[in-house]
């Protein structure tokens, strides 16, 4: 396969599956009973307010930013239209924010213990970070940086994508939810992170 055809279907992959679990938490709103991962918390944390707020904070904005934020890598967009390359990019980073807040408070309360919440605290954490860098290189017009620190951040977004692939996965082949559930912890941002910082140095980006 050539190598452009080989790029544009990766970007296709990566564009749908950013898309598609982009508009996953809208199945919350339409399910007639608790759905997803609501389904395995206890009826304590389900019924408190404040951990809900979190939860939907969380999932929608994170959807958001999955939604607007892969649109970010076009060249194409932020040739011809740089100002809704802007517009987006503001968008992408507040539902980061908002998102990754919430994150790292529901990771408390992550089914499992101890290593699943560090693994989803740590995350949010990376994500809150690099997105915050990435902006505030931006305002200083180092262009370098903020191209840097966006892939490091929407590695660290696309761990929504990857957290999805990972855990059905890995629920079959060792037979556990919970099991599986705080190695996905990990491995849905770890190797996202790692793939970031080889695209990085490919790219040569300043991250100093």
């Amino acid at each position: 396969m050539p190598g452009s055809v080989r790029n544009k279907t990766a970007w296709a992959v990566f564009a749908i599956l950013a898309i598609g679990i982009g508009l996953y938490p809208l199945m919350y709103f339409f399910s007639a009973e608790e759905f997803g991962l609501l389904q395995g918390k206890s009826k304590d944390i389900s019924a408190n307010i404040i951990w809900r707020i979190g939860f939907f904070g969380h999932i929608v904005f994170g959807g958001l930013a999955l939604l607007t934020g892969w649109s970010q890598f076009s060249k194409k967009l932020r040739t011809k239209k740089l100002d809704l390359h802007r517009n987006l990019g503001k968008i992408y980073v507040l539902s980061a924010l908002v998102s990754g807040i919430c994150g790292v408070y529901i990771g408390f309360y992550a089914s499992g213990g101890l290593v699943p919440s560090l693994g989803f605290i740590s995350l949010g954490i990376v994500w809150l970070f690099t997105t915050i860098r990435a902006y505030a290189a931006i305002r200083k017009k180092d262009v370098s940086l903020h191209q840097g620190m966006m892939i490091y951040s929407y590695a660290a977004c696309f761990a929504a994508v990857t957290l999805r692939i990972w855990l059905p996965l890995l629920t079959i082949i060792l037979g556990e939810f919970l099991l599986a559930y705080k190695i996905v912890a990990w491995l849905c941002w770890v190797p996202n992170i790692i793939f970031a910082h080889f695209w990085v140095r490919r790219k040569g980006l300043t991250l100093a």
